[in-house]
């Protein structure tokens, strides 16, 4: 199945809400995906849920680490260089795979300069290598630095990072996603779809974390906390 990016899909997509473009690509998935297979990533999603991730991830208040991570051009970005110049946002995603984290991303980049306006920064932080994180900014014309997080050393400080299980591991093998290929790593893990904001001390002052890999929170929310930021 071939996804459309937000500006095949329609003209003015980057101005629609996140929650109508995932409700399109969630009934692509019911025509076009088996039953069986729905399930699967259903049972994931519960047992994901079900076992507090998210209430173990950094929440407002904590103290975000330090990192240092290659860009999709090969740029080491330096967090601590980010943050002397105001507010951080950061959007940890699965990878280029994921029509879900496609979308979100192709959704901050149509804000991306108003989160510049507002005197902050924007990275994405994946586990997939440097080569696939270059071919997806390519691919959907993004305009912010995508970081490969080798081996999730990032994600795994923040929280995010569980290990997917061997039962969907091989739906993802079935239908072509190679996960020790596209993030040159064995150990089939990803991180919790999860978005940031952080201030110029690392303290994390906003944080969106959902097991539920189709839910993410709407890019217009990021704007309004940032606005509230600066009053």
């Amino acid at each position: 199945m071939r996804w459309r990016s937000l500006e095949e899909a329609s003209p003015v997509a980057g101005t629609r809400p996140l929650r109508e473009i995932f409700a399109e690509r969630k009934e692509m998935i019911a025509k076009y995906v088996t039953a069986e297979i729905q399930s699967i990533h259903a049972r994931a999603i519960s047992e994901l849920r079900q076992s507090g991730i998210a209430e173990r991830t950094l929440r407002p208040g904590n103290t975000a680490p330090c990192f240092e991570l290659s860009d999709h051009s090969g740029t080491l970005v330096r967090s601590t260089d980010l943050l002397q110049e105001g507010p951080l946002v950061l959007c940890f995603f699965r990878g280029r795979w994921c029509p879900f984290c496609v979308g979100q991303l192709e959704a901050m980049d149509s804000i991306y300069p108003k989160i510049k306006e507002r005197g902050a920064r924007f990275i994405a932080i994946s586990p997939q290598t440097i080569h696939q994180s270059y071919l997806m900014a390519d691919q959907h014309r993004l305009h912010f630095p995508l970081l490969s997080d080798t081996q999730n050393t990032v994600a795994k400080q923040f929280g995010l990072v569980y290990r997917v299980p061997d039962y969907q591991q091989e739906i993802y093998q079935r239908v072509f996603v190679n996960l020790p290929f596209v993030n040159g790593d064995p150990a089939w893990e990803l991180p919790v779809p999860a978005t940031y904001v952080i201030n110029h001390e690392s303290t994390v002052l906003y944080a969106a974390v959902n097991p539920d890999y189709t839910e993410r929170p709407e890019p217009s929310e990021v704007l309004k906390f940032l606005a509230q930021l600066a009053e």
